[in-house]
């Protein structure tokens, strides 16, 4: 699909969608318990659609009520009769956390998987988890995009650094209580994200699982095993991470408030507030997205337009294998639109400027958070900005484009 988009200031309130780290989580840990659990407002994106897929193919079944999403859980345990069946068929779409959470899930459920997706999903490193299959004897074959993976983890140590994604802490974090005896995940480098990792306990200890984390840095995690997990109701939080667009509207000078927001959430991605107060005031400016890497594309159209003013993103090396090399795409993109960014290995400096020039044509790279990005930039543009590939925000916010309309955001779709 593509839009042009006509520069307008953007006014009003806006719920951001469900918080689509929580809803991974939540919906792991409800299709892993005994018995039925209720999911209240989950958001059908396309990475959770993926994870329901999945979820189903390990054994798990959905379905849809009016008060929400019913999960009737597997009954997963240490002698799961479910490991005799065949290997199941993941699709994993284009979602790096289905994917990584459900490597090890699989294991300890089923003895492993075939997973496949789509985009540039099977391009993204597993090595933390390739290298714990050396050391433990477990098979694993990636192959013309398909990664085959067999073998029985066994409790014990399992090693894993803490600067390439606190992706692989959590699917261990979800299969380790189901195996036999206690296991321990000892960091071998600084956590960056371990916010991600709180959500992740949280959502273990809201449906009956113990883990156990040292004091030490970096943290240590200590995981009883012979867990069973027990269903629960829950309700998803509203977005930070989406709510980061809105964040850099409001900045671009548009007055729109994010609503629903909890603010005592663990979302790491809650930070966006603090960032937004610190790009509102003058003066050079470092911030460290290593614990928020979603945050770089609200916050660097954010910092595009603080006029004569530089402001750096730092530790952001993850960012290149998204769903774009989302670094090249942000400093490409905004660019084209008028701005000054450089781009470093694992950086953006951007020097802000008092207003972008639009009247260009930009690809979204398939990548939901470029798409609304140019967006929110759009706003503060002095042409309209065709863009294309703007069906990509379906991934994580279908929504998005009706809440731009409803703020007042002028586009006009060409499908």
């Amino acid at each position: 699909m593509t839009l042009t988009i006509t520069p307008q200031k953007l006014s009003g309130t806006v719920t951001p969608p469900p918080s689509k780290s929580q809803a991974h989580r939540v919906l792991i840990a409800a299709a892993l318990a005994e018995g039925d659990s209720l999911i209240r407002d989950l958001a059908h994106s396309r990475d959770i659609d993926a994870t329901l897929a999945c979820l189903t193919e390990l054994g798990a079944e959905f379905e849809e009520t009016a008060a929400g999403l019913v999960v009737h859980g597997m009954g997963a345990n240490a002698m799961s009769p479910l490991r005799r069946l065949p290997l199941p068929r993941l699709d994993c779409g284009e979602s790096g956390s289905t994917l990584r959470f459900l490597i090890p899930v699989a294991l300890a459920v089923r003895g492993g998987g075939v997973f496949t997706g789509h985009g540039r999903l099977m391009e993204r490193p597993q090595g933390p988890y390739f290298d714990i299959f050396k050391e433990k004897g477990i098979f694993y074959e990636q192959k013309d995009g398909v990664l085959t993976v067999q073998g029985l983890l066994e409790p014990g140590e399992y090693r894993l650094p803490g600067d390439v994604s606190s992706q692989f802490f959590t699917g261990l974090l979800y299969a380790l209580p189901l195996l036999d005896g206690p296991s321990a995940i000892l960091p071998t480098t600084r956590l960056e994200s371990e916010g991600y990792i709180a959500m992740t306990a949280q959502a273990l200890e809201t449906f009956g699982v113990r883990t156990a984390a040292t004091m030490s840095l970096p943290p240590q995690y200590h995981v009883p095993g012979s867990q069973t997990y027990s269903p629960a109701e829950v309700t998803v939080e509203a977005d930070w991470s989406q709510a980061g667009f809105w964040y850099a509207a409001r900045s671009l000078g548009s007055p729109v408030e994010a609503a629903g927001l909890n603010q005592d959430s663990l979302q790491g991605d809650r930070v966006v507030a603090e960032y937004y107060v610190n790009l509102s005031r003058p003066g050079d400016l470092e911030l460290d997205v290593s614990g928020c890497p979603d945050l770089v594309p609200p916050l660097a159209v954010m910092a595009a337009l603080r006029a004569g003013q530089t402001t750096r993103l730092v530790n952001a090396a993850r960012l290149r294998m998204k769903e774009s090399d989302r670094l090249a795409t942000v400093a490409e993109t905004l660019c084209k639109l008028g701005a000054r960014v450089e781009e470093g290995p694992d950086f953006l400096a951007i020097t802000g400027v008092e207003t972008l020039r639009g009247g260009v044509t930009v690809d979204s790279h398939n990548d939901h958070r470029i798409a609304m990005m140019t967006a929110i930039a759009a706003t503060r543009c002095q042409e309209s900005v065709t863009l294309t590939g703007a069906e990509s925000v379906n991934k994580s916010y279908p929504t998005f484009w009706e809440h731009y309309v409803n703020l007042g955001g002028r586009i006009d779709r060409e499908e």
